[in-house]
């Protein structure tokens, strides 16, 4: 996610200033995953019949997010996005862990948390600039929605060598977001901003946990 920023900082004041937005994304960022958490666990506690209504409101959320004008949203949207989205992976986690194991969830998230942690590291203290990424991630992104919708008809395209391919493109994809997002972002963001930054890393992190726990599993299930 791009903005436009008008301000420019100089000098050691400004400097201060224009590093803790970035660092005030980032405290933001982890309580946002917290939040999931605690609506995954109150996913746990849900009416089946309820998830649907919620995957539904939880797309509406996001195309919202993406089409609002001047892409700002408020912390309450953000929150609520992120609780909700907790509630919705919990499906998952379940299908996960009924396939392969607590073991395995546990090895992906940590596997996350470590590439994510590592990647913001490196865009935040490298002289690179990433967003050359941009036009190649988005490219990526449309072709894993393709699969995705494929995949509803051809089931057996998330398995295999093609379903490997495609979990394995879904974890450098969205690595290349975070050294993206984070390339953008480390340069200051406008306070009105920070709530639609924080979304866009939240996203990265959970769709880099979905598609290595898919990994993992089709890397299981071949043993």
């Amino acid at each position: 996610m791009e903005y436009n920023r008008n301000e420019v900082y100089s000098g050691d004041v400004e400097q201060t200033a224009y590093n803790e937005s970035f660092h005030k994304v980032l405290r933001l960022f982890t309580i946002s995953v917290l939040v999931a958490f605690i609506g995954t666990a109150v996913g746990t506690q849900l009416p089946p019949a309820l998830f649907l209504p919620l995957v539904i409101v939880e797309v509406v959320m996001l195309i919202a997010a993406m089409f609002m004008r001047k892409r700002r949203i408020g912390y309450g949207f953000l929150f609520t996005f992120v609780f909700i989205s907790g509630i919705t992976i919990y499906p998952a986690i379940a299908y996960y862990v009924s396939s392969g194991g607590a073991g395995m969830v546990n090895t992906a998230f940590i596997l996350t948390v470590i590439i994510y942690a590592s990647l913001t590291y490196y865009a935040y203290k490298s002289q690179r600039d990433f967003s050359f990424l941009g036009g190649f991630l988005m490219i990526g992104i449309i072709a894993l929605i393709g699969f995705s919708l494929v995949g509803l008809f051809l089931p057996g395209l998330h398995s295999g060598p093609l379903g490997l391919g495609i979990a394995f493109g879904g974890v450098l994809i969205f690595s290349g977001f975070v050294l993206y997002d984070v390339s953008q972002y480390k340069h200051g963001v406008p306070e009105d901003m920070i709530p639609t930054a924080v979304l866009g890393l939240y996203l990265n992190f959970i769709n880099l946990f979905l598609y290595l726990l898919r990994l993992l599993n089709i890397l299981n299930s071949d043993d």
